[in-house]
């Protein structure tokens, strides 16, 4: 009887046992599972708040010799950012710094920087070096002119091109329209600075490129960055319009690309996040495939 009893009792302590451990295991599979989709809702969570804490417009405006390089860099920023829509409005450096300072854009694109009385309330950041090309036609078959031969073209003193050792032809100045920051460059460096004689004033380097490619005798200049095979750049003083020559500073005709601030008036969060970017080295790269030069690496 006694062996009986202690029978049933074991039976019940082991059935308990048994009871207790199956709850234990059932609690702990319970709490790793919710663990695990609190840690997915909050990676989840995490995500879809980074790719839509920014949004709105960013308005950019001025030089059309930096589209290449705006382009790539709005595509980009615009990809990580799907909630920002960046603008880009090719008036020429003058026109964005103006519009800039009266607040009808965020950001103003310039190929050239600030004059002296253009500085107050504006901040300028270059985030790129530009070489300046002197472009003549694919059938022209000079292929090197020095910094002096290059004035006395666009002033007048040189009109045919056997005078540099081509073929007998009149020379067709294509330049650019007043105010274009790639027309102060080329003019500050060759010293021709309100004296060149030209055919055509052109409203941009597009322009500029199209029309040198459609006539065998004319010369003009265009931003590195824009250049392309409808065109031939001629070495300047034996100095190839290069990345690396620009960089170095061997490649004489370079200027600034840059992007301008309003001091007085605060960016929003997406025009912020779009400056901060394309200002730092992250930028990098995509400058470089725009032709141009990165000052940030």
């Amino acid at each position: 009887m006694k062996n009986s009893k202690f029978a049933v009792v074991l039976a019940g302590v082991l059935g308990a046992a048994m009871v207790m451990t199956g709850c234990g295991s059932s609690s702990s599979s319970s709490s790793a599972s919710s663990s695990s989709a609190e840690t997915e809702a909050a990676s989840s969570s995490s995500s879809s708040s980074a790719s839509s804490d920014l949004s709105g417009t960013v308005g950019t405006d001025g030089s059309t010799s930096m589209e290449k390089v705006i382009q790539l860099l709005s595509e980009q920023f615009q990809n990580d950012n799907p909630g920002v829509t960046v603008t880009y409005n090719p008036t020429g450096s003058s026109s964005g710094i103006t519009a800039v300072k009266e607040g009808s854009t965020d950001i103003g694109l310039a190929s050239r920087d600030l004059k002296d009385d253009e500085k107050e309330g504006l901040t300028q950041t270059t985030i790129a070096l530009d070489g300046i090309a002197v472009i003549v036609n694919p059938e022209n078959g000079v292929e090197d002119l020095s910094l002096e031969q290059i004035k006395q073209i666009y002033t007048g003193e040189i009109t045919n091109w056997s005078e540099v050792g081509g073929n007998d032809g009149e020379i067709v100045c294509i330049g650019r329209e007043a105010g274009s920051g790639t027309r102060d460059g080329f003019e500050s460096i060759t010293d021709t600075k309100d004296a060149c004689k030209l055919s055509q004033e052109l409203t941009s380097t597009g322009d500029v490129i199209q029309t040198v490619a459609g006539n065998p005798n004319a010369i003009g200049y265009a931003s590195l960055a824009s250049l392309n095979d409808t065109i031939k750049a001629v070495t300047v003083e034996g100095v190839e319009c290069t990345e690396d020559t620009v960089l170095d500073g061997s490649y004489k005709i370079q200027r600034n690309f840059n992007v301008i601030t309003n001091d007085s008036k605060e960016l929003s969060p997406a025009a912020q996040a779009f400056f901060d970017y394309i200002t730092s080295a992250d930028a990098a790269d995509l400058i470089s495939k725009a032709g141009a030069v990165p000052v940030n690496k």
